[in-house]
Order: C-alpha cells, then sequence, then structure tokens
C-alpha cells in the first residue's frame, strides 16, 4: 500500500511538472501573458429575440505592448468540436512575435453560453462554392429534417450573403455566422495595448466561415482587418454577396491536400492537386487569368489589399491547426500585413513542445488513476470486487474459435461505423435542442444503440443455442458475476462506484490545472476539460448508453470471447491479453482508415466518398485519426481493470464516464 501511495503521489507530481513546463512554454518564458476572460454579448435567438449571452476567450498579451507601445492584434477562430485551445499553436506563435491574440469558444463550443443554434439556419444548401449554384442543374437544393441537421448544412452559409442564400421564405435567416467573432473583433480593437489599425483574424474549418464573416462585418470601417488567413477554407464568387459594398483585404488560404471535406477541396472528389489551382474559382480568388494560378505563390500587394495566396499544405484537415510548414506561412504573410513587434524565424516554434508535454501530463494522470484503483482494490470495502480468479472459471478460446467471433466484432464496428455516426450525427429523430443537444454526442449515440441491439440479440441467440446443448449461457461467463446462477449485482455497485471515484480524481486534477495553468488535458483537439453546469447535466443524459454499451461490449471482448492467456499473470499475459481486446475494440475503425485512407493517398479520393459520396465522409471519418489512439488508451484501461477485478464492471464503467465526459466536456452543443 506505502509503494503504490508513492506511485500515485509522483504520478501527480510528474503530471504537474509537464503542465507546469508547458505553462512556461505557452507564456514564452514570461514573455507573454496568458489570461482566461470573457466578454457579454447580445444575440438574436430563433424567434427574433435579443437576448445576452457570454463569450469565453483565451488572451495572449506580449510584455512588449503596453499603452505606449501598441501592437498589432489577430483574432483566431476555432473549427467545429474544438474550442480556443485548439487555436493554441497559433496564438503562441503570432504572441512569441509581439502580436496580441485573442482566441475565442465560438457559439456552442467550450464555456461559451450562446449555443450553435443561434448562428441560426434556413432550409436550404448548396452542393458547391456559393454563387457557382443553381436551381436547374440541382447544386441548390431545400432541405428538411431535424434541426440539428440544417443547422450543420448550413455551416457555408454565411449571414452577409445575400438574401437569395440567408433567408428562407419559411422567416428563417442567418443571424451571425461568426459565431461571436464579430463581437470579439471589436472588443480586441478596443484593448488598449491594441493597435488596431493593424489587425488580422484567422480560422479554421467552421473558423474559416466565422473568419469570412468577421472580415466582411468590418468592411470600409476604421478597424477593418488587414489579413485574413483561412486554416482548410472555403472559397465563394463575388455573385453570392454584395461585393461593391464588402472587400476582403490581404487573404491567406491554407489548403490541406488530404482533406477530408469537399467543400474544402473546392468539392473535387480528388486529392487536392493542381486542376484546384487552377480551376475557376480559385482564379477569381487570385485574380489571375483562369487556369494560371500556381501554389503557394502570392499574387497581388499587401499595400493596397489585394494580395492572395494559396499554399498548399501536406496534411489533412484537423492537422492544419498545428501544422509547421502552414503556421510558418502564416507567420510570414502577416509579418507582411500587419506587422510584429518581434522579428523571430518563421520555422522558430515551440509550440508542438507544449502540445507533447500536455499529452504526456493526460496520459500520466490516467495512469495515476489505474494506481488509484489498486489502492482501492486493498481497502476493506472494494477488496471484494477483486476476484482475479474468475477469469480462469472461464472458457480461454483459441485459434478460429477465438477469431470468428472476434472477426465478426470487428466487420460489424467496421459495417456500422460510416452510416450510423454520419445519420446519428444529423438525422437521427432527437429532442436535439432541448435533451440531446450534443451534436457529436447524437453521432455516437446512435451508433452504440444500433450495437447494443445487435449485442442483445447475438447474446440471446447464444442463449438459445447453450440452452439446445443442454447448458446455460452464465452472467459468470459473460463477466457479469463471480457465480454461476446470479447476476453480480454487488460487483456491479462497487464497479460503479470504483469508477466513479477515479473519474473524480480525474477531473479534480483537470479542474485544478485549468485554474493554475489555464491548461486542460488534450492533444490537439480537445480530450477532458471541466464542465460548465449545462454540460454537467447533457453528461448525466448520455452517460446511461455509454454505460450499458460498454459494459456489453466488454462483456463480449473480454469475457465470452475471452483470448487464450488471460488468465497468464505478469507484462506477458497482459501484453497477450491486451492486444487481442485493443483489436476488438478497434479493428473496425482501423479497417475503415485504411478504406478512407488508402485511394486517397493515391489519389482517387477519399475512400467514403467514392463508395458512399459525400454525405458519409467528412466528420466522422475525419475523427477516426483522434479516436484510434482514445480507444487503444480505453483497451489498455480495460484490460487492466479486467485482470485485476475478474469482471467487466469498473473497466467498462469508468472508460464510459471518460468517453462520455470527452463527447459533452467542450464539443459542440445545440
Amino acid at each position: 500500500m506505502k509503494r503504490k501511495i508513492i506511485i500515485l503521489l509522483t504520478s501527480v507530481f510528474l503530471s504537474i511538472g509537464c503542465l507546469f513546463v508547458a505553462d512556461r512554454i505557452q507564456k514564452d518564458n514570461g514573455n507573454i501573458k496568458v489570461s482566461m476572460e470573457s466578454f457579454e454579448m447580445d444575440y438574436v435567438d430563433l424567434n427574433g429575440e435579443t437576448k445576452t449571452g457570454t463569450i469565453t476567450y483565451k488572451l495572449y498579451v506580449p510584455k512588449t505592448a503596453s499603452k505606449d507601445n501598441k501592437a498589432s492584434a489577430v483574432l483566431l477562430l476555432h473549427g467545429y468540436q474544438n474550442d480556443h485551445e485548439t487555436s493554441a499553436a497559433y496564438a503562441l506563435e503570432l504572441a512569441r512575435r509581439g502580436a496580441v491574440v485573442m482566441a475565442i469558444d465560438e457559439f456552442g463550443h467550450g464555456t461559451s453560453s450562446i449555443s450553435m443554434i443561434n448562428r441560426g439556419y434556413v432550409n436550404h444548401k448548396v452542393s458547391v462554392n456559393y454563387g457557382t449554384d443553381s436551381k436547374e442543374d440541382g447544386t441548390y437544393k431545400e432541405i428538411g429534417g431535424q434541426t440539428r441537421y440544417k443547422v450543420l448544412m448550413n455551416f457555408s452559409n454565411l449571414s452577409f450573403f445575400n438574401d437569395y442564400y440567408s433567408k428562407d421564405e419559411d422567416g428563417n435567416q442567418l443571424y451571425d455566422s461568426s459565431m461571436g467573432g464579430i463581437a470579439a473583433y471589436k472588443i480586441l480593437s478596443e484593448m488598449e495595448m491594441v493597435d488596431n489599425k493593424r489587425m488580422a483574424i484567422s480560422g479554421h474549418s467552421m473558423g474559416t466561415w466565422a473568419s469570412w464573416s468577421t472580415a466582411a462585418a468590418y468592411s470600409n470601417t476604421n478597424i477593418e482587418p488587414k489579413a485574413t488567413v483561412l486554416q482548410a477554407g472555403e472559397l465563394f464568387t463575388k455573385d453570392a454577396y454584395d461585393a461593391d459594398k464588402i472587400h476582403f483585404n490581404n487573404v491567406l488560404l491554407l489548403t490541406a491536400k488530404y482533406d477530408e471535406f469537399n467543400y474544402f477541396r473546392d468539392y473535387s472528389k480528388q486529392t487536392v492537386n493542381d486542376s484546384v489551382i487552377k480551376n475557376d474559382i480559385s482564379s477569381e480568388f487570385l485574380n489571375v487569368e483562369k487556369g494560371s494560378g500556381q501554389w503557394n505563390t502570392t499574387y497581388g500587394n499587401f499595400s493596397d489589399g489585394t494580395a492572395r495566396r494559396r499554399q498548399l499544405v501536406i496534411t489533412n484537415h484537423r492537422l492544419v491547426t498545428h501544422d509547421k510548414n502552414a503556421i510558418a506561412t502564416t507567420m510570414d504573410w502577416l509579418s507582411e500585413a500587419i506587422g510584429f513587434n518581434n522579428k523571430r524565424a518563421a520555422y522558430d516554434q515551440t509550440f508542438m513542445i507544449k502540445e507533447v508535454l500536455v499529452l504526456v501530463a493526460t496520459l500520466i494522470t490516467i495512469f495515476s488513476c489505474m494506481v488509484l484503483m489498486s489502492i482501492l482494490l486493498d481497502t476493506a470495502f472494494f477488496k471484494s470486487l477483486a476476484k482475479p480468479e474468475l477469469i480462469s472459471l472461464r472458457v480461454s478460446r483459441k485459434g478460429m474459435k477465438y477469431w470468428k467471433p472476434a472477426l465478426i466484432t470487428i466487420l460489424i464496428a467496421f459495417i456500422t461505423y460510416p452510416f450510423c455516426t454520419q445519420l446519428g450525427h444529423g438525422l437521427l429523430p432527437l429532442p436535439d435542442t432541448t435533451i440531446f443537444r450534443m451534436t457529436i454526442g447524437n453521432g455516437f449515440l446512435a451508433w452504440y444503440l444500433i450495437l447494443i441491439v445487435i449485442m442483445l440479440i447475438t447474446n440471446l441467440i447464444s442463449a438459445l443455442k447453450a440452452k439446445k446443448n443442454g447448458a446455460k449461457l452464465s452472467c459468470l461467463d459473460m463477466g457479469l458475476a463471480a457465480k454461476e446462477n446470479s447476476f453480480g449485482w454487488g460487483l456491479m455497485f462497487k464497479g460503479l462506484i470504483m469508477a466513479s471515484l477515479m473519474m473524480i480524481f480525474m477531473y479534480v486534477q483537470c479542474f485544478l490545472i485549468e485554474k493554475i495553468f489555464m491548461l486542460d488535458y488534450r492533444f490537439i483537439w480537445p480530450f477532458f476539460k471541466s464542465f460548465t453546469g449545462t454540460r454537467f447535466v447533457q453528461f448525466l443524459i448520455y452517460l446511461p448508453i455509454f454505460l450499458l454499451f460498454f459494459v456489453l461490449n466488454n462483456s463480449k471482448i473480454f469475457a465470452a470471447n475471452q483470448p487464450s492467456g488471460a488468465e497468464q499473470k505478469g507484462l506477458i499475459g497482459f501484453i497477450r491479453c491486451w492486444y487481442k481486446n485493443a483489436l476488438c475494440m478497434i479493428g473496425g475503425v482501423l479497417l475503415l482508415i485504411v478504406l478512407e485512407y488508402t485511394p486517397f493517398f493515391m489519389g482517387l479520393g477519399p475512400g467514403a466518398d467514392l463508395l458512399f459520396s459525400s454525405t458519409f465522409g467528412g466528420p466522422f471519418m475525419s475523427l477516426m485519426i483522434v479516436f484510434v489512439p482514445q480507444v487503444l488508451v480505453f483497451s489498455l484501461i480495460c484490460t487492466y481493470a479486467y485482470r485485476k477485478t475478474g469482471s467487466v464492471f469498473t473497466g467498462a464503467f469508468f472508460v464510459a464516464m471518460l468517453a462520455c465526459w470527452i463527447v459533452t466536456g467542450g464539443s459542440a452543443i445545440l
């Protein structure tokens, strides 16, 4: 017990140490003041009523910036399912060069109180770049369905566009496609250390549309942005808006070669190639003769705001936020457009060290939860939960007796993931404005519900087969009990309490590091962050489905199809057990990654787009590269917990809480 407590305390201190160093890096060793702030803004809700809400933001102020030595300033706008911290790489590098940086939580993201629905929506969308569509060829079409579906389908439709796009005959309209960016830009421009004649905007993905909208709002004003940098953004023609009244200064578009979203590839099904830079909409953007545009070439002049460039970045959609070449190009671009007080080389970058340190801290904190579990199992109350001997009472399968059900499990996930997640994301009939408000959460909700039904049916089939053979499928065989003919209510109850204590232990650490260091547990994308009251309620709403799914899933994978060697003690036994469990838990998504990216890298296009249409590409396909590492960590947790307790409850409950926390803690809320 003493040794375990020492390991626990050491883990906590190591995590804090990593975060302390990460904090020093984000503050450039004291040269940047970093703070979390907020402001109140008025917005119009869908009933047309004006209300007040809160926008939160992270502010980076270099020591060189002051009332007497005003600095250039940049507003950063994150993408869908992200928050202000996803903008941290650009924020840090800009602040290191002397710019004041504001990175906000847009509507429905992070801790801002204004929900995403207040962006507004209309009942139509286009399937080409705005301004190149027509009703005759079917590229301008009406849409119906769930509220969240209409909101999601209108992400690329902007509130400064012509009424033809931004309003509909049902009385709906787009209110603020800047998602708080317009209000934030004004706040930033009024800060005493900011030179509001040297301001710029940059956004990623959903944030690029917010960037266009913010830049349009301040066009031809005395604080108009001198540059806009789009990190994986979409173009539109001048026919989409009033080009006589709105103009955009010095626009840089960073285009990912392997962007999973077709609108960021100019609606091409191929990987981005030379045909994209030479197409009509690129030619209009670059203001060059049709077909003459070149990648990585600046056209126009910074002095009159006509500078244009389309930079090809060899990465995928999500990684544009942390690509060193994209950031270097941005530093050079903004140096020309708004100037910096500190002339650092473009490739002098430290952001990735900070990201890795935060990742290491996250993993150490999860490890500390496993140590806590081991300590609790030694206490009198939880001692009855530690029954590793139950593993040896179950049949361990080998050869095809193991691999046949394992492969079936993998194939079921492979087949159901793209359809259930994407359709559940937008079209699953749910009370999405009142109860199930997590948009990405509804995709996982749909997938988990289908898998729950499949697992219950297969359990019933297994029970009938056992009965036919004169046997009985017992809860002991399924990892749900310590005896043959009963359900392990005591194991479940104590497993739930233990998982809750582990969750609380991790949450308290997360809460404290946010308050102390203004960091949370993540790597590039949001993983774990403290809840607002609204988000905690959402956590409680989604949690029961997550709990049921992971209990049934772990029962199938860990106990009912227990791999040979599961009972073997030591590290070798753990590895023999874990890699098969991990393969079953994530194998289907790994197959989808191969299906998605193999033709993509061959230049044919994303696999989901080619096989099923772009409807099944996009969010959940690009999410796979984030999802796989999470589930690999979950499989380690579950394997360790199963081998320590002999049942599936503790591991299943804990990872269900972690998964639900990830989905509800900071991602998009309608």
